[in-house]
């Protein structure tokens, strides 16, 4: 069938870029952005207000994937991590650690936001704007579902250890 209705519209076309090629698009110039507005308003008080907007979004983000989910407790929540979509699977390289029925860890040895962020030297805007809102989204999801991650490959460490615990 080839009428009207059953094309795309040319927004939706697919855009014959790669992955690094469109987080390169998307980040590079974003990142020289924010470094500029943090040193027209100051370095520290703007990471700051980056951290709090990008984990109000992270909180937001969880809400609807709860509110979504046919119940979102922590094996729910454990199965939406574990999803491997064919975004994730070209963007991240991740082991599952641990898995028990409070505990979920994971090992990312590769990350493409890590690795455009700190090839332009924007690793802290990265990580306000990538990592930080990681704590948010799992407690928006559900409030007794805590992230603990010591290590992170924006930060310069060789992978980031995320670890969820649901809280009795």
């Amino acid at each position: 069938m080839n009428d009207e209705t059953s094309l795309k519209h040319k927004f939706l076309e697919d855009s014959r870029m790669s992955f690094q090629e469109v987080y390169n698009f998307a980040f590079k110039y974003q990142a020289r952005m924010y470094r500029a507005l943090a040193q027209e308003f100051g370095e520290e008080r703007f990471m700051e207000v980056l951290r709090r907007l990008a984990s109000e979004d992270g909180l937001r983000v969880g809400q609807e994937d709860g509110r979504r989910a046919s119940c979102n407790d922590f094996a729910a929540y454990v199965s939406k991590m574990k999803d491997r979509s064919y975004f994730s699977d070209h963007v991240l390289t991740f082991e599952i650690v641990e898995e028990t029925p409070t505990t979920f860890e994971t090992k990312v040895t590769e990350c493409l936001w890590a690795k455009t962020f700190r090839e332009i030297g924007a690793a802290d805007i990265g990580h306000a704007l990538i990592c930080h809102p990681d704590y948010a989204d799992c407690q928006g999801f559900n409030p007794r579902i805590t992230m603990q991650r010591s290590k992170t490959l924006m930060q310069g460490d060789d992978h980031c250890n995320h670890r969820w615990v649901w809280e009795e």
